[in-house]
């Protein structure tokens, strides 16, 4: 058996459903704030940690959060599954004639569009990496499939560094929960800041040059993937016609764009980034979506497609807060800022931080999910210890996004597009995973 294979299996056996690890941290995190937060002789402590836990549950900026990163996962697969995204894929397609090639093209598109929109960046790689077979099965070429799978599923390496990204984009908000500890940062100082947009160029340049040469070494052999058959329409009738009407749907999403654009560039006295929140982001996904849909019979049945993949988020999300609620009422966040204050400076501080968030996400697979239960003692953290909060953010942006290489709960709807086993690209992964951490390091210790 292969490295990697034994490296699948060992994921496999040690992590259970990421459902059943956000249960076991809040047990790990109720027993850590029962024993070392003030009040554990009382005998009605152990029903005020349960408060705190409630309080965080449903804390009304958290659920909004949780909405607004559902709705971004689903808006931007909603948008790789439209007709003119699968027109696109399928010219570039075209270009794809060997391993080599197919593995930089798809890697450079899925890194691309993951800085835009990292729900968008997922189904687009998975779908192009699909193509890439169907492409290859039909020309009966060559071709090392579980790479191309690994350079589809590689715009996690690039997506919590970009517009979409869960951290940046919250603080850029005005009342975040987090608001009081830091202020609003926009977007300016933290995914466009001369650092980010640095090490995303190198990203964009390096995992692509590195996937190429990977391919002209790779072993290459005869694909099977057939061509999906489309649905034929049915006949429309009476009331149905609204739902398949061009003209509405262009209507009510040219409506969306307009209002977007009013909003971005005509209501601010000058041009700034501040106008990209979550809000925003999802507006203009839902105007693009319908429009590119052509109708609403063709948007809903992709939402219906998109929705399964954000299960994770909506019954996740709320038990990650549960876990935030704890931390932050019981004076858990202090205590382990304390602990980051105590083997860090300020130099060493994002490298930390990075390492730190790598680890986390192996557990706490969504960069919205650490960052309700991270992001609060970075933050304390950081400013107790002096170092750029915008910087402290982005290097837990970082660490989330690595271990994306890992840690293949994202790479499900991958998976289930390409037909591959995590096993058969998780050496690739790999791979992205130690040339991206080199990056990620040297970004931090320049800048």
């Amino acid at each position: 058996m292969s490295f990697s294979n034994k490296l699948g299996d060992f994921i496999k056996n040690i992590l259970p459903a990421p459902f059943t690890i956000a249960v076991l941290l809040t047990f790990i995190t109720f027993v850590l704030a029962y024993n070392l937060s003030s009040g554990s002789e009382d005998s009605s402590h152990f029903f005020k940690i349960l408060q705190y836990w409630e309080k965080g549950l449903w804390d009304n900026q958290l659920m909004v959060f949780a909405m607004q990163m559902m709705l971004m996962l689903v808006l931007g697969h909603c948008l790789a599954l439209s007709t003119p995204v699968e027109k696109i894929i399928n010219k570039v397609t075209s270009y794809c004639n060997n391993t080599s090639t197919a593995a930089a093209i798809v890697t450079f598109s899925t890194l691309l569009i993951s800085f835009f929109n990292w729900g968008l960046g997922l189904i687009f790689g998975a779908i192009f990496a699909r193509k890439v077979g169907e492409y290859a099965t039909k020309n009966n070429i060559k071709l090392n499939y579980p790479l191309i799978g690994a350079a589809g599923y590689s715009g996690l390496m690039i997506w919590h560094g970009g517009i979409s990204g869960s951290a940046p984009i919250k603080i850029a908000e005005k009342g975040h929960f987090l608001e009081e500890k830091m202020g609003v940062i926009s977007q300016s100082q933290t995914v466009f800041s001369l650092m980010n947009i640095s090490i995303t160029i190198s990203l964009l340049f390096i995992l692509p040059a590195m996937m190429y040469y990977i391919g002209g070494r790779s072993k290459s052999k005869n694909v099977s993937i057939k061509a999906e058959n489309k649905i034929i329409s049915k006949e429309i009738n009476g009331a149905e016609k609204l739902d398949h009407s061009n003209l509405i749907a262009y209507l009510f999403g040219g409506i969306i764009l307009i209002y977007c654009f009013y909003k971005a560039i005509i209501i601010p006295e000058k041009f700034t980034l501040n106008f990209i929140n979550p809000n925003f982001i999802n507006l203009s996904l839902l105007g693009f979506c319908i429009i590119l849909h052509k109708n609403f019979y063709e948007f809903i049945n992709s939402v219906n497609s998109a929705i399964k993949g954000a299960s994770g988020i909506l019954i996740q999300f709320p038990l990650y807060f549960g876990i935030m609620g704890i931390m932050k009422y019981s004076g858990m966040i202090e205590i382990m800022s304390d602990f980051f204050i105590s083997i860090s400076n300020e130099y060493t501080f994002p490298i930390f931080t990075f390492l730190s968030a790598g680890i986390v996400n192996v557990f706490v697979p969504s960069g919205g999910g650490q960052w309700a239960i991270q992001g609060p003692i970075i933050i304390e953290a950081a400013t107790k210890i002096g170092v750029s909060i915008p910087k402290s953010v982005m290097a837990l942006a970082y660490g989330d996004q690595i271990t994306n290489m890992l840690q293949p709960f994202w790479a499900l709807p991958l998976l289930g597009i390409t037909g591959l086993k995590a096993k058969e690209i998780l050496p690739y992964t790999l791979s992205l995973m130690v040339i991206g951490g080199i990056i990620f390091i040297i970004g931090l210790l320049v800048f």
